[in-house]
């Protein structure tokens, strides 16, 4: 039970994100990294991204994979993170943190994510030997 609802948190956090990617990029352009090419393109990529994996995450098929996916993006994007914390990046959103304090918890914060995804995509509970109901998660 507890993972089904964090399953349907993450999803819902992902997706809300996601879909943010696309109504208000010019937020997440000040994150992008200078070094970086298309850097609207990118955010844009990101976004897709995390809608795509927030579906992907509810549905037993391609869950274990989505899971992996939304890892993988995490990981991807911990360079606008760190340059938001490193270069002082202030966001025109009053929702996030804004301190410098705030800017740097924001990068272990990711691992707190992390853990999420992993709990709600890949964790299995152990079986010990007892046939229960088939959560999905099961190949056929």
């Amino acid at each position: 039970m507890a993972q089904q609802v964090v399953r349907w948190l993450t999803a819902a956090s992902f997706a809300a994100v996601g879909v943010l990617h696309f109504t208000h990029a010019h937020v997440f352009l000040l994150m992008m990294p200078p070094w970086l090419p298309w850097h609207l393109e990118l955010v844009w990529l990101s976004g897709a991204f995390e809608i795509l994996g927030a579906v992907g995450l509810l549905v037993p098929r391609t869950r274990r994979v989505a899971a992996w996916g939304l890892l993988a993006l995490l990981v991807a994007v911990f360079p606008a993170n760190v340059h938001m914390a490193v270069a002082g990046v202030e966001l025109p959103v009053d929702a996030l943190p804004q301190s410098e304090a705030g800017r740097w918890i924001r990068l272990p914060f990711q691992l707190v994510i992390a853990a999420q995804v992993a709990f709600a995509g890949l964790w299995r509970p152990p079986t010990r030997g007892v046939a229960g109901p088939d959560d999905g998660d099961s190949p056929p």
